[in-house]
């Protein structure tokens, strides 16, 4: 039923506002309406649905095409908004009029082509229905703002209509007339209903035994639920025992397995018992001690923390235990500690009483004093006194180095068997040393003195086994130095007295403690080595103060008066040389050059201060010089590189200063036709060519 007329301004203003907010843009509302929809065909007025508003909007093209027309269906929200609906598109529409002559005043049609009549009716109702038709008779059905093609309804809506020979004008005789028809229709469905009775019984019936057997069927699920459930928890609390008892199986036998260890730990062998507490110290029973004591060891260790879970350090088996073997060290500490004590004793008293044991060392001791005196003034090498040479230089002191190697050659293999007898006596894990006399498969071919063969390892299996006893090794020298500590001390004082005697000797001592270190091999003789390098070292400190003493010597000459001539030092250092090269011996000459270049560069330094002090002499001085040093030095520079690095060092500055004292003769003697050229040479510069003559 329309609410309002079809140009009211207001509904159409609430048509726009909606369109527009749905995102159509450029569409304008040219018609709105209101309806309502029914719940019939042909219901009353009395019976109206909730409102529609259909609106017709229009869409202008800017690109030439033809315009659009859209059929909308807004609907009132519940803040009586109007909002869209539904839309359809209508093509090629042509008019739209309202029926004057329909009751309801809700009739309209839309027209589009000559070819195509449509026919919207609206009923008052629940329903709404617009039928369409055309020439080939398409019927078009719009219910609940849906459209659809409902050719069949037509069809049987006109054969209906043909049955009855009644017209769409003819309404309420056609309503009547359907009303007798559903009453007839009802009458027909209750006396169906009326002979369907026995057998709603049976079916009743039936339904009630189902009933009763499922209630049956149900109480028998429930009792069997229960035993089920009941049947779970007894299946359940017997797994749970058996997973306890399984897990106490596995528990106890890994105890088993742990105290069968530690019951292994806590066993004391026999053997290892009576060794520890009643047995001999005889050579023969040495070695069942060594092992018994080496035992008694592993088991004490075996029983602390480290090597032993603390849960078991505080049960009363291992405490007793550990108490017995702490009796039984204490035990075996002292019954060695009085066996050492009595042994010591008498091996004293053995050598107190053979006066003849060290009677070698004392006579090579007194015939050594006898034949060697220290002079009572040091040699001076260097220094621009009177006198050819050095003091004492022909004087023989190899009965020094003599005395040195003899030292070495006896002490040394004493301290490596000293230390030897200490690392086996002590028990400490180390290769065994090679004994004196024995071959040391270390030695090389060059000749090296035979004393090497007493500071080598050796294997006794033969197979050259990796040594991984660092740990014994240090503990062994930590040892053995607190025990032979001071006797260095001698042999310093050999090194200061050879010192003494002659400095130059300091070179053939380091060449024999060198050889004495190449061939020391022993880790066990720790001790020998340290005071082989300290011996070494002292040696190195007395030569390099003898070489400091013979730098002062030539810086002396620099403070004398003026000198003339070849300086005392340059020959007196070629003798030096010789001497020097003479105690080298095959060793590394790293002393030696060190002391060649502190020497050489402390001579060339003074001699160039002592020429400076004269400019007139100052070539000539360096000339003489540098000429003496390289014709005393010749045959030597052939033969040692760093003397011959110095020879072209004084080659040079020969050379320079020779250029530069002819350059001052030759100016000294044409020195008027040099000042006559160089006069006539400004003249050219400051008078004019025509103006001479």
């Amino acid at each position: 039923m329309a609410k309002s007329s079809a140009d009211d301004a207001e509904l159409r203003r609430a048509c726009a506002a909606a369109v527009a907010a749905s995102g159509a843009r450029g569409e304008e509302v040219t018609f709105s309406i209101r309806v309502a929809k029914g719940r019939g065909i042909f219901e009353k007025l009395g019976r109206l649905a909730k409102p529609r508003v259909l609106a017709l909007t229009v869409k202008q093209s800017s690109r030439g095409e033809a315009n659009k027309a859209f059929l909308r269906v807004l609907k009132y929200s519940s803040g009586a908004v109007l909002e869209p609906a539904k839309l359809y598109k209508l093509k090629h529409l042509t008019k739209v009029e309202v029926i004057s002559n329909d009751p309801s005043g809700c009739t309209f049609v839309l027209e589009n082509t000559v070819m195509l009549d449509n026919q919207v009716s609206t009923q008052d109702g629940q329903e709404t229905s617009v039928v369409t038709q055309t020439e080939r008779k398409v019927t078009v059905t719009v219910e609940n703002d849906l459209v659809s093609q409902a050719k069949e309804e037509e069809e049987d809506m006109e054969a209906l209509l043909d049955t009855y020979v009644m017209g769409i004008g003819e309404a309420d005789a056609f309503s009547e007339r359907l009303k007798q028809e559903l009453v007839a229709l009802e009458a027909a469905n209750v006396y169906q209903l009326l002979e369907s009775e026995p057998l709603i019984e049976e079916v009743l019936q039936g339904l009630d035994a189902a009933s009763a057997t499922v209630d049956d069927m149900d109480e028998w699920l429930r009792i069997f639920n229960l035993k089920l459930r009941h049947m779970r928890e007894d299946i359940a609390s017997i797994e749970s025992r058996n997973n306890g008892l399984e897990m106490q199986s596995v528990n106890n036998k890994g105890l088993m397995e742990e105290l069968d260890k530690l019951l292994e730990r806590l066993r004391i062998p026999q053997e290892f018992a009576a060794s520890l507490t009643g047995g001999s110290f005889e050579e023969s029973r040495m070695l069942k001690n060594v092992e018994a004591c080496e035992w008694l060891t592993g088991a004490i260790r075996s029983l602390e923390v480290p090597n032993l879970d603390p849960c078991y350090v505080n049960m009363r088996a291992v405490r007793e235990k550990k108490a017995e073997l702490e009796k039984l060290k204490l035990t075996f500490v002292r019954r060695a500690s009085e066996f050492l004590r009595n042994y010591f004793s008498s091996l004293v008293d053995f050598m107190i009483s053979d006066k003849t044991y060290f009677s070698q060392a004392r006579e090579f001791a007194n015939e050594l004093r006898a034949s060697t005196k220290a002079p009572k003034n040091p040699a001076v090498w260097l220094e621009g006194s009177s006198g050819s040479g050095p003091n004492g230089s022909n004087a023989d002191t190899s009965t020094v180095s003599d005395a040195y190697s003899k030292m070495l050659t006896i002490f040394i293999p004493l301290l490596v068997d000293e230390s030897s007898f200490f690392a086996h006596f002590m028990c400490f894990e180390v290769p065994a040393l090679v004994p004196a006399g024995a071959p040391n498969v270390n030695k090389s071919k060059s000749g090296e003195d035979d004393a090497d063969d007493d500071l080598g390892i050796l294997d006794p299996d033969g197979d050259d086994k990796p040594d991984n006893t660092s740990a014994e090794l240090g503990t062994l020298n930590e040892a053995l130095q607190e025990l032979l500590d001071g006797i260095q001390e001698d042999f310093y004082a050999v090194v200061d007295w050879a010192y003494k005697i002659d400095p130059l000797r300091c070179i053939s001592m380091h060449g024999i403690t060198e050889r004495y270190l190449s061939g020391q091999k022993a880790d066990a003789a720790g001790f020998v080595r340290k005071l082989l390098h300290d011996l070494e070292s002292r040696i190195s400190a007395q030569f390099s103060r003898f070489i400091d003493e013979a730098c002062h010597q030539i810086e002396r000459n620099e403070r004398n008066v003026r000198q003339t001539g070849i300086l005392a030092y340059i020959p007196r250092f070629a003798v030096l040389a010789s001497r020097m090269e003479q105690y080298i011996q095959g060793q590394s000459r790293d002393l030696i050059d060190k002391a060649y270049t502190k020497l050489v560069s402390t001579m060339f330094a003074t001699l160039e201060k002592i020429a400076q002090s004269d400019p007139k002499t100052a070539d000539i001085v360096l000339i003489e010089n540098y000429a003496a040093f390289q014709n005393s030095l010749y045959d030597l520079a052939n033969v040692v590189p760093t003397l011959a690095k110095f020879y072209h060092q004084a080659s040079e500055s020969y050379e320079l200063a020779c250029t530069r004292h002819i350059s001052s003769l030759i100016y000294l003697q044409f020195e008027r036709m040099f000042q006559f050229n160089r006069k006539v040479e400004e003249l050219t510069y400051t008078i004019a060519a025509e103006e001479v003559g």
